[in-house]
């Protein structure tokens, strides 16, 4: 038996960085993982999809170039799926290695194989039985599988594939049917229509991507077009079988051939492991409070587990909390109204707070401001055309109360909107501070003009 402080399953970006942060804070850490250091976000989630998504970027870049003045012809480049792969697992093999030589760095130990919670002070992997002080439990979660008609069966022979298996594709698939409009549906969606495969997306609710603000929204759906990437709302999938995809709008059955069938339509916990600890559940996943405690004493839940904001940087967030919390007692909660959420398309989207509709529900007296990204210099200059910036403010104080931004390189550029709201800025704080030109970062400057008169360059 083997004694520590504190005690992790799981290596995702939750536990890891919470690993670390307990053994910089002095305390004796051990951490379980049964699959690979990273957990899905680095093997099978943020970091390898963003790697295909460089690619095709590259490729997309290649065949725009004759816009930007330089011959390039059609038939002198291909994609190359197999090299793709390769340079992908290359990214991803860095990075784990990364993450397992801090683990090593900062002594904590790491358990291969699945954790077994015998108690809240007690978990067993394998052989070994560790002792803990304090647990923390983030075992993530996985691709949730609706009771669909030969889904489990297509699922076992790879014709349907989840976010995960996808990534270990041979062959780049010519029809992909993308089940779910969410944003690892419409991620995929980017990455394969790039590259030329037919993709369609097929989508149960009325509309993709439920969390987005709808006008930007609606100006994101003239890139889905434009990709020529199909979008099929209020679809019921009733039937999968190998080649084919069933689905109904309104009673009415249509059939779409594929050569493979992405499963994107919600997750669920990873609960294995951990029946003994009797832990509350909240619509299937660990309730967790502002500290990340769970209902049973000295167990805290972090990540996609508590399934509060199924982010990565969240979760980080979150092991960063949990820790402090036991080491540090009532500090710094999680708070969950500044969070950003990215989804990497092309263009990308990025928001953080409230979108209009929420603004509306809430009953909030609010101004809302937006600008075009046709309308900045360094997007024209970069061939950029779709896209805008809307910005949402209280009336009271001019408070900013959302951004959200669709735009090449939106996930870079919503941290300044981050950062302000943080320290509750004003419009007039956006616009008292100065922007670098020609940059994209002008257009929130802009939309901080519009929020207290108007935009200068429209």
């Amino acid at each position: 038996m083997k004694n520590y402080d504190i005690t992790i399953i799981g290596s995702g970006p939750g536990g890891y960085v919470a690993a670390i942060k307990a053994a910089q804070l002095g305390k004796k850490v051990a951490i379980v993982e049964k699959e690979a250091i990273g957990g899905v976000c680095l093997n099978w989630g943020c970091i390898p999809t963003k790697a295909l998504l460089s690619s095709a970027k590259v490729y997309k870049n290649f065949n725009n170039a004759k816009a930007f003045g330089i011959d390039v012809e059609k038939d002198s480049f291909s994609v190359n799926f197999k090299k793709m792969m390769q340079r992908k697992n290359k990214v991803v093999k860095k990075l784990t290695g990364g993450v397992s030589y801090l683990l090593k760095k900062n002594k904590v130990d790491v358990y291969e194989g699945e954790g077994v919670v015998k108690d809240a002070h007690t978990v067993e992997v394998g052989d070994n039985t560790l002792q803990t002080k304090k647990l923390i439990v983030a075992t993530g979660a996985s691709p949730a599988v609706p009771p669909v008609d030969g889904l489990k069966e297509t699922l076992k022979d790879d014709f349907t594939l989840t976010a995960k298996t996808i990534l270990d594709l041979k062959e780049q698939p010519s029809k992909l049917v993308i089940i779910g409009g969410g944003v690892i549906g419409v991620e995929f969606a980017t990455i394969f229509a790039t590259l030329g495969s037919e993709v369609t997306i097929v989508e149960r609710e009325k509309d993709i991507l439920l969390s987005v603000d709808q006008e930007l929204k609606d100006e994101f759906k003239k890139a889905l077009n434009k990709a020529k990437i199909n979008v099929l709302t209020s679809a019921s999938v009733t039937k999968v079988e190998k080649g084919k995809l069933t689905y109904e709008t309104d009673g009415k059955p249509t059939t779409l051939d594929a050569d493979k069938v992405l499963l994107s339509a919600g997750m669920q916990a990873n609960l294995g492991g951990l029946d003994k600890l009797k832990l509350e559940k909240d619509k299937g996943f660990i309730k967790t409070d502002e500290f990340l405690r769970t209902n049973v004493e000295d167990v805290y839940a972090i990540g996609d587990v508590n399934g509060k904001d199924m982010l990565a940087h969240v979760a980080s967030k979150e092991g960063i909390v949990a820790v402090e919390h036991i080491i540090k007692g009532d500090t710094h909660p999680m708070d969950y109204t500044k969070v950003p959420s990215g989804i990497y398309t092309f263009p990308e989207i990025a928001q953080v707070g409230l979108t209009e509709e929420a603004a509306k529900k809430k009953g909030i007296d609010y101004k809302v401001s937006t600008f075009p990204l046709s309308a900045n210099g360094k997007a024209l200059a970069e061939g950029q055309s779709i896209g805008m910036v809307k910005m949402l403010a209280d009336k009271k104080y001019n408070e900013i109360i959302g951004v959200h931004i669709l735009s090449d390189n939106a996930t870079d550029l919503i941290t300044e909107a981050v950062l302000g709201m943080t320290l509750e800025a004003t419009a007039e704080d956006f616009v008292h501070a100065i922007h670098p030109h020609p940059t994209l970062s002008e257009m929130l400057h802009e939309t901080a003009h519009g929020i207290i008169d108007k935009p200068i360059h429209i």
